[in-house]
């Protein structure tokens, strides 16, 4: 797979070559996964996301795999013991965020059953095919992302603005913005699920 050609930011960081080509657009619909791509999105913030990647295992080690159920009940007992953790970023804003949010992920599992079923709602269930030719035409944000962002943010959610959740539209598979010169491009496009 050395002469295929795929997005440029992976340079060539196996960890991040290998998210690339497996995850990273993949159109995702279970709820614990969606959660935790939620949660890490909102870690990113400020950082790279090499550095999430890199401490991804930590994490879903810290974050009971990132359980949702177990999250919404963490006291400030537990979250002082994650501020304590190197092998994640330790910032308080963020991880009283991430528990905020698991709680308000309840609340819209109760309502809508899934959140699968809420977040795909927003683009009728099937992935955007964007088209672009390069890098510097992704957008940061959408006025779509715009309107997600100011739904979660009305539902209690944390670090949900709207450039983190157009990238977690992106690493999720609500967006196709590998572009056209990406092998991965034709691969999402063409994946009907």
């Amino acid at each position: 797979m050395k002469n295929i050609k795929r997005c440029p930011w992976p340079s060539d960081d196996k960890l991040m070559i290998k998210y690339h080509d497996k995850e990273w657009g993949v159109p995702l619909h279970n709820d614990r996964k969606l959660f935790e791509f939620l949660i890490l999105e909102g870690f990113q913030a400020g950082l790279s996301w090499r550095t999430i990647l890199y401490k991804r295992e930590n994490f879903r080690k810290a974050f009971d795999s990132f359980d949702f159920n177990k999250v919404a009940k963490y006291d400030k007992r537990k979250i002082n013991s994650l501020l304590k953790d190197a092998g994640i970023v330790r910032n308080k804003l963020k991880v009283e965020g991430a528990v905020a949010n698991a709680k308000a992920f309840l609340q819209v599992r109760k309502e809508f059953k899934t959140f699968d079923k809420y977040i795909w709602s927003f683009v009728n269930g099937k992935p955007i095919q964007n088209k672009f030719k390069s890098l510097k035409e992704i957008p940061a944000r959408t006025e779509l992302s715009d309107k997600i962002s100011d739904d979660l943010k009305n539902r209690g959610f944390k670090f949900v603005g709207s450039t983190i959740i157009y990238a977690h539209m992106q690493a999720t598979g609500m967006v196709n913005d590998h572009p056209a010169m990406c092998y991965r491009h034709k691969e999402l496009f063409c994946n009907k699920d």
